[in-house]
């Protein structure tokens, strides 16, 4: 039987065994700006289903594990940045304008995908990113 691409984490944020093998080729700094983002979500949404995608090196967050129907946010690691990514991020108010004001689109046209840098613990803890995550969550859950 094919393993699974995905793995489920409905445990919460105290199970970070396997979120910690796709941050863990990035530089210490960097997996410190990971784990405050991880933290974020959970601070938003404390029943947040996380999805760890080990051969994409990602994670996703949502109220399900399907990427793009349960799913508001990805995060990819990187050298010297993660990407913080929102499925529906083009439809989220953003009046601190972190999101680029265009981007990606699913082969429906549904999706308008936007994404952002981080590269310190303090670009994660601006107001205005909890806010975004906030306006994800809330998309989501309203749609």
């Amino acid at each position: 039987m094919a393993e699974a691409a995905g793995v489920i984490n409905r445990a919460g944020p105290r199970d970070k065994e396997t979120f910690d093998s796709v941050v863990a080729g990035s530089p210490g700094d960097i997996q410190e700006v990971a784990h405050a983002v991880r933290n974020l979500v959970y601070e938003v949404l404390p029943k947040t289903v996380e999805v760890v995608w080990p051969k994409q090196g990602s994670v996703g967050w949502g109220i399900g594990p399907k990427k793009f129907s349960e799913q508001f946010a990805y995060l990819m690691p990187f050298k010297g940045h993660v990407t913080l990514g929102f499925y529906y991020g083009g439809e989220l108010p953003d009046p601190a304008g972190l999101l680029p004001t265009s981007g990606g689109k699913q082969v429906s046209g549904r999706l308008s995908m936007r994404s952002l840098k981080l590269s310190t613990v303090a670009e994660v803890k601006q107001p205005a990113l909890k806010k975004l995550l906030q306006a994800a969550v809330k998309h989501l859950v309203d749609r």
